[in-house]
């Protein structure tokens, strides 16, 4: 119950009872709402300008926020690593690896090429920090494209490397018989006098003189086509192909080691020097093809011949004398 108020009234010497106006309570009330709304808007103000206020989970999401860019710089410094190694890469294979096997270079165009057609990174605008993670991820998908074509050149080099390496250890490369087990060298590549006939003709290999039963040797990897004595002239005879063009023929010899199709390394012992055939003396007549066209074998003994024995060789194997078949 409300207490009632009295005012003392000077004029009639009584008091009088005060009487509240409806129209001023509602006035009263009306500024409190109002002054209520100023102080909550003034204080919306105060903790909006004030930097240093802030919730716990602003407080997180900043903290989140900082360490997403940290790691994004990270990131980035770690494909600028990333790029140099590659770049190093890159060059070797343009210039030294692919020059070395005679392939072509990857253009620069295509190992730096980007993406083209819809944009890939559109759910990646709009945001505080788009920019940053768009040119990070574009960064990241070029390098990935990068690493890719570099892959595919190696297995390239590899498989270049590889068929290099099967054509070196193809091709005929060293004397079919050993220095210490020769008599001689009886006749070269090259104009000759028949034993038989004594005419003059071209003798397409060299004869290398050693006693009936010395071991003849496989002068590169490859598969034995012929071991028979079904050639007018060479009487026991081996023939193997070396691939990549490359043949070789052992021909006088005394016996064989080997079969037809087997497949036999270089320095694998195929026979034994004798003299049948078309022969003079025990020797062992040897030819070297390429693409069928005979070749002088005297170019192929690098591989078990020091400068100064491939020089006497060479010396003897031009001397114009008589065969040996």
């Amino acid at each position: 119950m409300s207490k009632v108020k009295y005012y003392y009234d000077s004029d009639t010497l009584s008091y009088q009872k005060i009487e509240r106006k409806k129209g001023r309570r509602f006035g009263i009330v009306l500024l409190s709402i109002f002054g209520s709304f100023l102080a909550g808007f003034l204080l919306l103000l105060v903790y909006l300008n004030i930097p240093q206020i802030e919730t716990p989970k602003e407080k997180a999401l900043k903290r989140e926020l900082q360490n997403m860019q940290l790691q994004y710089g990270l990131l980035n410094k770690k494909m600028d690593q990333i790029q140099n190694v590659l770049g190093n890469i890159e060059d070797r294979d343009n210039n030294i690896y692919r020059l070395y096997f005679e392939a072509n270079p990857i253009p620069e165009e295509t190992r730096k090429a980007g993406f083209g057609g819809i944009n890939r990174y559109k759910d990646l605008e709009g945001f505080d920090n788009s920019k940053l993670i768009l040119e990070t991820t574009k960064r990241m998908d070029v390098l990935t494209k990068q690493l890719v074509v570099q892959s595919k050149s190696l297995d390239e080099i590899a498989d270049l490397a590889k068929e290099k390496e099967d054509l070196l250890a193809a091709i005929p490369a060293i004397q079919p018989v050993k220095n210490e087990n020769l008599t001689r060298i009886a006749s070269g590549y090259g104009w000759r006098t028949d034993p038989f006939t004594k005419v003059r003709k071209f003798h397409y290999g060299m004869d290398f003189t050693s006693p009936r039963g010395t071991p003849v040797y496989a002068t590169g990897d490859g598969r034995v086509t012929r071991a028979d004595n079904h050639s007018t002239g060479y009487g026991n005879h081996i023939r193997i192909d070396h691939g990549y063009g490359y043949t070789s023929l052992y021909a006088h010899l005394y016996k064989y080691n080997i079969r037809r199709g087997q497949k036999v390394k270089r320095g694998d012992v195929i026979g034994f020097v004798g003299s049948t055939g078309r022969s003079e003396a025990p020797h062992l007549h040897y030819e070297v093809y390429k693409d069928d066209e005979h070749i002088n074998p005297i170019n192929f003994y690098y591989g078990n011949l020091s400068p100064e024995e491939f020089d006497e060789v060479l010396r003897k194997s031009q001397q114009e004398n008589q065969s040996l078949d």
